[in-house]
């Protein structure tokens, strides 16, 4: 155990002297998770919008007004011909435009309805789905029953409806920010954390000091503990102060008991000290660490369910993403500070997480040489 304390504390005397490696691990993901926060959104306000209005009527009028004033569309032009909508489109420069045909009110009153068009520019898929959800929603208030100006004019009292009415449960106002930010925070702890466990490792066989160490009476067990442990703290250190800036700065909801987070934080941090360890063992330089590290990272971040949902990933993506560790503590993160579960939920990720990280450091112990 002596020795194990001794190890652990000449690798916090190590960070603490690089002056390189103390930004990283402390100012630099601070910045991250402000600035990835606000990014990364699908909340996308002022969308440039074109009308082209072939009817001119009160109804027309009407309906362009629900648009530019629902905050999320900018009247950029109005046009009166395809091609002028053509060159719009060509340019890129809107990202909808609405359509109204010559008889639109007339349609409307006579039949209690009437068609539009939305051409869409869908160069960026996401962004175009977006735009056609907002635009969709703004048509279904305009024609809403509770709408006064469209009941009086198409007597909609002779038609019965069925008002659906939706609840959104756990981020009850859609915001981006809620889902977003304990995820950056989970991805930028667990990235840091591979990054520095697998290049510190790599940096003592640089120097050589690694040689030192393995004709020492030091087992290879304390040995491995003592690296780990420091960035076992780091990693709490880098979750919590994220949690805490998202709370101050974003005032993301805390619904679930802290202490079960933390209970499933402690032993997860010992699948990415795993990897980073495995790492370290099969590469000589901290710039293969570097190229390899950024692969699995690249892909872990992609793939865990933070961007795109894993249900909709192809069959064969969704059996690799059984290993992939973000995506267990972003389905945590959401699973406790948005619902609010207990224990009897996620204790099967706390054994799963447990066992993955017996493996992958077995792995990595057993990789690891050490001449005794």
């Amino acid at each position: 155990m002596r020795n194990i304390l001794i190890l652990i504390k000449k690798e916090f005397l190590q960070i603490l002297r690089n002056k390189q490696l103390l930004p990283m691990m402390t100012i630099l993901p601070i910045f991250q998770i402000i600035l990835l926060s606000n990014a990364a959104s699908y909340d996308i306000k002022n969308l440039n919008l074109a009308i082209w209005d072939m009817n001119h009527s009160n109804m027309s009028f009407k309906l362009k007004e629900k648009f530019t004033g629902s905050g999320f569309f900018s009247l950029k032009h109005q046009i009166n011909s395809q091609k002028q909508a053509d060159n719009l489109l060509l340019k890129d420069e809107v990202d909808l435009i609405l359509v109204i045909p010559e008889n639109f009110e007339k349609e409307l009153v006579s039949n209690n309805n009437s068609s539009f068009q939305f051409q869409i520019n869908a160069l960026n898929n996401t962004k175009a789905g977006i735009t056609n959800n907002y635009a969709s929603t703004i048509v279904s208030e305009f024609f809403s029953p509770s709408n006064a100006d469209v009941k009086i004019k198409t007597d909609f009292n002779t038609t019965s409806r069925i008002i659906p009415v939706t609840n959104y449960w756990y981020n009850t106002t859609l915001d981006y920010k809620t889902i977003m930010v304990p995820g950056i925070v989970a991805e930028i702890m667990t990235f840091i954390i591979i990054l520095l466990c697998a290049l510190n490792i790599v940096k003592e066989k640089e120097i050589g000091t690694i040689e030192q160490l393995n004709v020492t009476p030091i087992k290879k067990y304390e040995f491995i503990i003592g690296k780990l442990v420091p960035f076992w703290i780091i990693g709490h250190f880098i979750f919590w102060t994220g949690l805490i800036m998202g709370k101050l700065i974003f005032d993301i909801p805390i619904v679930g008991n802290p202490l079960l987070l933390e209970l499933f934080l402690a032993i997860f941090l010992l699948v990415p000290l795993g990897f980073g360890l495995l790492i370290s063992t099969i590469v000589d330089t901290q710039q293969q660490g570097l190229f390899i590290s950024f692969f699995f990272i690249i892909i872990f971040i992609l793939m865990c369910g933070l961007f795109t949902p894993t249900e909709t990933m192809p069959k064969w993506a969704q059996i690799i993403n059984i290993i992939n560790p973000i995506k267990y503590i972003v389905e945590i993160n959401r699973m406790l500070l948005l619902k609010g579960s207990g224990l009897s939920v996620i204790y099967p990720y706390i054994l799963g997480m447990l066992g993955y990280g017996i493996v992958i450091n077995g792995l990595a112990v057993k990789m690891y040489k050490k001449t005794n």
